[in-house]
């Protein structure tokens, strides 16, 4: 039975959430809507790019995917090189917009050490200059190439896809265009979605009480999607609201919620739509969190949330060894 929306969320942020957020209110950086995407992308990377040691993984390197006649970056995490590990390709979040490599350098790495499979990280292309769909194509492109390079990456013991917020829905999408089974499909045995986008649609409860204050404002996730789509009528299509898709036949599922994030019934709507397509689906909703907890284990001075990405990172790399 899914919880009604008054249960979804804690009376108050937990305690690393909350001092967070009081120094960022503090700090009173520039209020995202107010900037260009280059400015946004700014201080997002600035944020998720601190200066600290990263955690050590036995390889780690940067290749470029030639598609359509053109380059698409990915960084490789191998744990075990030599071996055959499974394969996750794993997409950043950032709205379409903000993000790359470094600023999810983290979690790959993380997931990669404790799920040990081979994770690539992709640097899809980015809205404006790269509407809709160019992150979905990219975003897929590189799953093809993962499976069809896999002994090349020291993979080939099955292939996830995992993403975070908008990097999420690209994960799931790619799920959903892998199901239609065209020719040269990738063959996808899970799906681990960190707080997806899941619908272009602001009218929903998490919305409402989320709203402002937590991080991730309502305002910000107008910001992003205006930025992302070409016109408001790609926001109906499959590839942008993967709600609306196709689910019956996609691979197990396990997904994030926080609940004081604007995305978290998102999240939950999408549980729920996948159980009713009888898709095996595994879904933890941490009531005291915000937006984009597991990258912020460390952030550029100001407190992490330690605790809860730690938590919400072993969880989702236990699913990913089930799985393997």
């Amino acid at each position: 039975m899914v919880p009604d929306p008054s249960d979804r969320r804690a009376d108050e942020p937990r305690a690393e959430a909350q001092e967070l957020l009081d120094a960022l209110e503090e700090a009173a950086p520039p209020d995202l809507p107010t900037l260009s995407a280059e400015q946004g992308r700014a201080l997002l990377g600035g944020l998720f790019t601190p200066d600290v040691d990263p955690v050590s993984v036995a390889e780690v390197e940067e290749k470029k995917i030639r598609a359509y006649a053109r380059d698409i970056r990915v960084r490789t995490y191998n744990p075990e090189p030599g071996g055959q590990l499974p394969a996750v390709v794993y997409f950043h979040g950032g709205g379409w917009v903000a993000g790359n490599l470094d600023t999810h350098d983290s979690v790959a790495r993380s997931l990669a050490n404790e799920s040990n499979a081979v994770v690539v990280s992709v640097d899809y292309r980015k809205a404006p200059e790269h509407p809709f769909p160019a992150a979905v194509e990219d975003a897929y492109e590189a799953t093809k190439w993962v499976e069809s390079h896999a002994e090349e990456l020291g993979a080939g013991g099955g292939l996830a896809v995992a993403g975070e917020s908008a990097g999420g829905t690209l994960a799931t999408v790619v799920a959903q265009m892998a199901n239609e089974k065209a020719v040269g499909a990738p063959e996808i045995d899970h799906q681990l979605l960190f707080y997806p986008v899941t619908n272009h649609s602001y009218e929903t409860p998490s919305y409402e009480q989320n709203h402002d204050g937590y991080f991730l404002t309502r305002r910000a996730m107008v910001w992003f999607w205006s930025h992302y789509l070409r016109d408001d009528i790609d926001g109906a299509n499959v590839r942008a609201s993967p709600l609306r898709g196709r689910l019956d036949g996609l691979p197990p599922a396990t997904v994030f919620t926080a609940g004081f994030d604007p995305l978290r019934d998102d999240g939950f709507q999408y549980v729920a739509a996948l159980e009713e397509a009888g898709v095996d689906v595994s879904h933890t909703n941490y009531e005291g969190i915000i937006h984009d907890f597991a990258n912020m284990h460390d952030l550029d001075g100001f407190p992490g949330l330690t605790e809860a990405s730690s938590e919400v990172l072993e969880e989702g790399s236990a699913a990913l060894r089930d799985t393997f």
